[in-house]
């Protein structure tokens, strides 16, 4: 079933971020004079601050690649500032990703010059890597959108694992990227999550526990008192004979969380291979149910909900994607067992 868009929530206090959204192509060209309080920075820090839009690594590309003049000469990347120069920038944007283009489809929810919101399936991998370099999101993003190689990441926001499903935030535009990331590092775009969990849950809550690697299984993550700060609020959605249906809402946002707390908790996702140990019947199972439950082919965990505000015009907007058919035949098993 396609994501559709919902009414818009408030989201309270985004990052500044520019009035206007960016042009569509690949050059960049701005005028500016170098407020007096920017005295003693280095010209990146000056134009940092003067040109939040971009990201601190992509204006050292601009300084290095010779497309800035201060004063009206070619700046030395150390070099400090005084306060009061000009500054022209003439720049012209370098892919960001050498990842090929691929005809993958997509199930494209919201789109507009900024943004992009995807509906991802389970099964799709979103970031290449090792046993993965092909036929990723990333690839399939390039493939809808060639410009998205000018974008870190293809513009990519945050991920989800290959077997959870649901909504994905994508950027079009390097401005529109720096402006994202920052709205989500400042607790400024809010996710929700359904998760079917093995056993009966008496009541929500909010999980607080640190996440780091795994000690030994380096391809794991685990609750550590030396990991990184992660919370994990939850509430019941819907309680089965022997599930739970709940909704997360991620306040922070670390590798494989919701998997990790909940399975911390004593409440593992259905299906998880990693976090969900030995397959759970529950008691009197009979054998149809059994099988359907071995057989379930992934965690089950779909990115349900998703909220911000427009990085350019300040609209807030939410989008909700419904339980793929896989998970809703599965709830429905369970409940009529």
């Amino acid at each position: 079933m396609a994501a559709r868009r919902v009414g818009a929530r408030s989201i309270t206090n985004p990052p500044v971020v520019p009035a206007t959204a960016p042009p569509p192509d690949k050059f960049r060209h701005h005028e500016l004079r170098l407020p007096a309080e920017a005295a003693g920075l280095r010209l990146d820090q000056a134009l940092a601050r003067a040109l939040p839009q971009y990201s601190r690594a992509r204006l050292q590309a601009f300084i290095d690649a010779g497309a800035v003049r201060l004063g009206g000469r070619v700046p030395r990347p150390s070099e400090r500032v005084r306060g009061g120069e000009t500054v022209h920038i003439a720049a012209e944007l370098e892919a960001a990703t050498p990842l090929a283009p691929e005809a993958i489809a997509l199930d494209v929810v919201f789109q507009d010059p900024a943004l992009l919101v995807i509906n991802k399936p389970a099964g799709l991998v979103v970031h290449p890597g090792a046993g993965n370099p092909r036929h990723t999101l990333q690839n399939a993003l390039l493939g809808l959108d060639a410009s998205l190689a000018l974008v870190p990441r293809a513009g990519l926001v945050h991920r989800l694992d290959k077997d959870t499903s649901g909504l994905l935030l994508v950027a079009r535009t390097p401005e529109a990227h720096t402006a994202l990331v920052a709205a989500l590092a400042a607790r400024a775009i809010e996710r929700q999550y359904l998760a079917l969990c093995n056993g009966l849950m008496t009541g929500g809550g909010t999980i607080e526990q640190p996440i780091g690697r795994h000690r030994t299984q380096r391809t794991r993550m685990a609750v550590r008192a030396d990991g990184r700060r992660a919370v994990t609020h939850y509430r019941i959605e819907r309680r089965l004979p022997a599930h739970t249906l709940v909704r997360v809402t991620l306040e922070t946002g670390r590798t494989h969380q919701i998997r990790v707390h909940l399975a911390h908790l004593g409440f593992p996702v259905v299906g998880d291979p990693v976090y969900g140990g030995r397959r759970r019947l529950p008691p009197g199972c009979p054998p149809h149910l059994a099988q359907r439950l071995q057989r379930f082919p992934r965690q089950a965990l779909h990115a349900a909900h998703l909220a911000l505000v427009h990085p350019f015009s300040g609209k807030p907007l939410a989008w909700e994607a419904p339980l793929p058919q896989d998970m809703r035949a599965l709830l429905e098993a369970l409940a009529a067992a």
